[in-house]
């Protein structure tokens, strides 16, 4: 009996001596799935232990274009900016090339999208506006521009867009028309009486002048 217990006592050792010297399995982790490309690397645990996808990007929300014109500039932009439109641009509806630079200073007289047009909202829109004390044209003016290398007639248009229709290189001269010989320094409140070349001369280069008043004045 004696002899049969100390055997059993022997083989309960051996067995947890065997089962001690397995060899674990260090790869495996509850929770994520290792990437097939780097089996180092594994995926973000998600709740069912599988590996979470990037998120994909959604389409742009949609939504109603309010009314913007008749509003003051920044009350228009902060409108729009409540409505989730925030890709604004502005520019002269009278043509003449000036920066809308203190928005409150500035009226709505139009807007690309007609109110009511749904549109995302990552789309820019753009007022056309002018200065408080201004009317709004019943359409903006267009700015001139150089067409199939032609003068444009810059007429009763700003000096300022006149300048911005030419090549960057063209070198102009602008003088005061009124006989006052003013420098013209904020060329957007002078308005363009004469030029030389004239309207529809081929442009090959050569120097510009143009003769000015300001705006409210007549010219000669």
């Amino acid at each position: 009996m004696r002899i049969r217990i100390i055997s059993a006592i022997l083989l309960t050792v051996a067995a947890g001596g065997l089962v001690a010297c397995q060899p674990t399995d260090g790869t495996k982790s509850s929770g994520t799935k290792s990437t097939g490309a780097n089996p180092g690397v594994t995926g973000v645990p998600t709740g069912d232990g599988s590996a979470a996808k990037d998120d994909k990007p959604t389409a742009a929300a949609r939504k109603k274009v309010p009314v913007f014109v008749g509003m003051g500039l920044q009350s228009a932009q902060d409108a729009a900016q409540a409505q989730g439109f925030y890709s604004l641009k502005s520019h002269d509806s009278l043509g003449r090339d000036r920066m809308q630079a203190f928005d409150r200073n500035w009226k709505v007289c139009s807007q690309n999208y007609q109110a009511g047009k749904t549109i995302p909202v990552d789309t820019t829109l753009d007022f056309g506006a002018v200065k408080l004390e201004e009317t709004c044209p019943a359409k903006d003016m267009q700015a001139p521009s150089a067409v199939g290398g032609k003068m444009p007639d810059f007429k009763g248009k700003s000096v300022k867009a006149a300048r911005a229709a030419l090549d960057s290189g063209t070198s102009i001269d602008v003088k005061d028309a009124g006989g006052q010989d003013r420098w013209v320094l904020i060329e957007s409140n002078w308005q363009v009486c004469a030029q030389t070349p004239a309207a529809g001369a081929a442009l090959n280069g050569q120097p510009v002048t143009l003769t000015a008043v300001k705006f409210g004045e007549s010219c000669p």
